[in-house]
């Protein structure tokens, strides 16, 4: 049953993607807030096909604790439903992407449009000069900078490997850090379209002040996100 519900979620999935990819493409020639518009609307479907189809429910939890307008959050990173869903919960959020993914047709374009941060991993020093020079630009027009700090999705439970990414924009952007804990690799897997019953949590916990030394910070950072993270995984929901 759950193979079935999850090949079913996976064809409504792609089929609503597409479909309002291509549909809504001359959008991208108008204003911006237009294809921030329709990222949030393509979002919110997919959350409710994920609870209807596949039967895995998406919850929030500590909404309180994300302040108003720009604000800085470091993220957990178990699958691709991390790069979307959150999407709900900020009314304007610029992911920081590697730039590969701005090759994909149409993904590409959207996240291009949307104001999102497109970084070159290999780039080294250029490529964090970039990060935060792009972060300032974002956070001066009052968007939400969301930052995965692995860099990429891994699994529940697997040990993180923090890029400097993070350390770099909680130095110079001179702002609290807001963490987002999740259990999302649980039901929606890294690979393949198996889908497992149950709920997706997004976590937002209390921020992190701004001040802390690079070691502390990535310390604490690394603690609360991790044991959170953990902690929704043993619950088993």
């Amino acid at each position: 049953m759950i193979w079935l519900r999850s090949l079913a979620f996976t064809v409504a999935f792609y089929v609503w993607s597409a479909g309002i990819a291509i549909v809504m493409t001359p959008i991208l020639l108008g204003p911006r807030r237009w294809t921030v518009g329709m990222i949030n609307c393509w979002s919110r479907v997919v959350i409710w096909l994920t609870r209807v189809v596949a039967g895995v429910k998406t919850e929030f939890r500590g909404l309180e604790h994300l302040p108003k307008g720009a604000v800085l959050v470091a993220g957990k990173h178990q699958c691709m439903y991390d790069t979307f869903a959150p999407w709900v919960v900020f009314p304007d959020a610029a992911y920081v992407l590697k730039k590969e993914l701005l090759m994909i047709p149409w993904f590409g374009w959207y996240a291009g449009k949307g104001g999102n941060i497109v970084i070159n991993r290999e780039g080294a020093a250029s490529a964090l000069k970039k990060l935060v020079r792009d972060a300032k630009e974002r956070f001066a027009r009052g968007q939400q900078v969301l930052i995965f700090p692995e860099g990429t999705r891994g699994k529940p439970g697997e040990k993180p490997d923090y890029k400097p990414g993070i350390a770099a924009l909680y130095r110079e952007l001179e702002r609290p850090c807001c963490l987002m804990a999740t259990n999302s690799g649980a039901h929606w897997p890294a690979h393949g379209f198996i889908r497992k019953p149950g709920t997706i949590v997004y976590e937002f916990l209390p921020p992190i002040p701004p001040g802390l030394k690079r070691a502390e910070f990535m310390r604490e950072l690394e603690s609360r996100l991790e044991g959170a993270s953990d902690a929704l995984l043993a619950s088993g929901i």
